[in-house]
This record gives C-alpha cells, structure tokens and sequence, in this order.
C-alpha cells in the first residue's frame, strides 16, 4: 500500500482500524527512539508514543499531504515531547538544562537502558547542545536521516543543518575531549 492509499484509508476508508494497526507497525519503532533520545527513560518514550498515536488518529483527518505523512507525525511526536518536558521541568522546578542532567542521571536505574559509561557521556555531551542542536544530532547521528529529510521535518535549509550539525559534532567531541 502506497502512502497516498494508506492515507485515504486512514480518512476516509471502510478499513481504518486496519490501515491505522499498519500506521503504528510501520512507524512505532522510529517514533520511539525518536522521543526516546529526547526523554531518555523508557517508561516515559512509551506513555508520549501512546499520546502520539492517539493524537494521529484523532487528526488524521486534517492531514493534507503537504509533507510525508512520517514528517507530520515526527511533527507531533517531537511537539508532545517538548510539552513533557517542559511539564516535568516545571514539576521538579528546575531548569530544562538542569531537567536534561536529571534525565541522564536516570538512565542508571532505567532497566531498559544497555550502554555503557561511554554511552552515558555521549548523552551528556548531547545535553549540552541547545534543544534544537540535540534534535537535529540525534536525527542525523541515532536516526541516520539524510539532511533533506530533516529538513523537511524541522522547516529548515539543507544547508543550515549540514553547517549546524558539524558545529554540534565539534562541540560533542571538544567535550568528550575534555570530560
């Protein structure tokens, strides 16, 4: 099924539960490390994919094809997980950096997590870039996408986020240098 076709089934088709139980198989896995990269603990990544999923289906309907129908979905994921975020910041009355510190520091009791001390300062070193920085290196370095993907993704130039992500690969490596 073409992604044209799985998006009139998911609109306006008699098999929608159907075309939407193919939605979540094809996708669930990258929108889950996608968020997961981003929230760090498991526990966490599932609940937001499980608001991701239901925020689809109730809006699949104003889906209008401008973009891949992945990009809009990345759209939402990354957008619930800002809000988490932000509300878990907000609850634990710290800063989103200091949130950013904290979320690494519960990778050690997370039972799902398997890296290692190297992976752990990877993430800290990855806390340390801007918000958007860390989105754009965890697409490009986790996720593998190509620049034109993300750029669709995030609205940006192919060519400010080829220069971005040098910049933050740069200042991943000066602090995995000096730490």
């Amino acid at each position: 099924m073409t992604e044209e076709q799985l998006v009139i089934q998911l609109q306006q088709g008699p098999n929608k539960e159907e075309a939407f139980a193919l939605l979540v198989k094809e996708h669930k896995k990258r929108l889950y490390w996608h968020i997961r990269h981003m929230v760090k603990i498991h526990e966490d990544a599932d609940d937001i994919l499980q608001n991701v999923f239901i925020k689809v289906y109730r809006n699949i309907g104003k889906f209008k094809g401008e973009s891949k129908l992945y990009s809009w979905m990345y759209r939402i994921a990354t957008n619930e997980t800002i809000t988490f975020l932000n509300k878990r910041a907000k609850n634990l009355q710290i800063s989103n950096e200091e949130l950013q510190d904290y979320l690494i520091d519960q990778l050690e009791s997370d039972v799902y997590f398997e890296g290692d001390e190297i992976q752990k300062k990877l993430q800290r070193a990855i806390a340390t870039l801007p918000e958007k920085q860390r989105m754009v290196f965890n697409l490009k370095y986790f996720e593998e996408l190509k620049y034109k993907e993300i750029a669709e993704m995030l609205d940006a130039s192919v060519g400010a986020l080829k220069s971005n992500y040098h910049h933050e690969a740069k200042k991943i490596e000066e602090y995995l240098k000096n730490n």
